[in-house]
């Protein structure tokens, strides 16, 4: 394990514009991957990123606020479903809404690990960025969380709008592991040095028993545990994050370069789930969230990765943006 990279130097520079509140990544080259979790990480594999600029915490309540005020943006939660794009979706489903962790009462199966298990996923009636839990909620005081509820359509927006662009699975894992080349987690080795959370995840029994502060049983606010290596915040837990690349099980998945559309296409093509009815690309998620446990899904961890269907939003996927040099 090295810290062979350091952060750019911001020269106590204020910066303003689109690169306000982001780190300079200094590129490398760094093993990206794991061969002691899942087997999805594997193998670790030699790779190369370039510099670019990364938010220093995920897009939060109050900047996805900005760009809907500006912009009059209605997310995909937000939409009424087309019964023809959208074929084989159960007619509740193409109602307004999104999928809710809701905690099971008593025992729960794990046998489901690392899916959404129907005993504690819902598809809740005008769940949104705006009411993460549904009507009658909402963000004020939460201002400074991340935004949830937001699909690959939906982060994109943002970013084209904030003239930035999402990172690749190898940009977020390279910033996530801050320098620390091979460790575990993004800290070192040990999960919780000197018995210390250094990022938002469960806290106790996965999915019954949450020992966290009442408030801070989901979403934290961002910045609320320490930095990294790069001066980045929750890259690991809080949200699962949104990155521009699509799953492949291809020995390359993860690295970007200048395919041809073709292949592109492809890649598309190649994402989707074959074991389910209805074909729907899925781009990569990274870091985990506050429902990993270690009981459960230990995917918090920079390593980590997670194919999602590019029309699902959840109660716990948001994401950051970068601005490559």
């Amino acid at each position: 394990m090295t810290r062979s990279v350091k952060p750019g130097k911001q020269k106590g520079k204020s910066r303003s514009g689109k690169l306000a509140d982001m780190r300079l990544v200094r590129g490398g080259t760094f093993p990206m991957g794991s061969e002691n979790f899942y087997p999805e990480e594997a193998p670790v594999r030699t790779v190369t990123v370039g510099d670019y600029w990364m938010d220093e915490t995920p897009v939060t309540n109050a900047a996805c606020a900005r760009f809907i005020a500006v912009t009059g943006y209605v997310t995909f939660a937000e939409r009424f479903l087309s019964a023809h794009e959208f074929p084989g979706y159960p007619l509740d489903m193409l109602m307004p809404g999104s999928c809710v962790f809701q905690p099971p009462e008593g025992a729960a199966t794990l046998a489901f690990a690392g899916e959404m298990a129907p005993d504690w996923w819902r598809f809740v009636p005008d769940a949104n960025w705006r009411q993460p839990m549904g009507a009658g909620s909402g963000v004020e005081g939460r201002e400074d969380h991340p935004v949830v509820h937001v699909v690959a359509e939906d982060a994109d927006a943002y970013a084209r709008w904030a003239g930035k662009a999402l990172p690749t699975e190898a940009e977020w894992e390279y910033a996530a592991r801050g320098g620390l080349d091979g460790a575990a987690y993004a800290w070192g080795d040990e999960l919780e040095p000197g018995g210390q959370r250094l990022a938002q995840y469960w806290d106790g029994d996965f999915p019954a028993f949450n020992r966290a502060t009442p408030g801070l049983e989901r979403t934290a606010p961002v910045r609320n545990y320490p930095n990294n290596g790069f001066g980045l915040y929750d890259l690991i837990g809080n949200v699962w994050e949104w990155t521009s690349d699509w799953n492949s099980d291809a020995p390359d998945r993860g690295i970007s370069c200048c395919g041809s559309p073709d292949r592109e296409s492809r890649k598309i093509e190649e994402s989707a789930d074959p074991a389910t009815p209805i074909s729907i690309p899925r781009r990569v998620l990274k870091g985990g969230s506050h429902l990993c446990a270690p009981n459960y899904c230990q995917r918090y961890r920079p390593a980590a990765r997670w194919p999602q269907a590019i029309d699902s939003s959840t109660s716990h996927i948001g994401f950051r943006c970068i601005v490559r040099q």
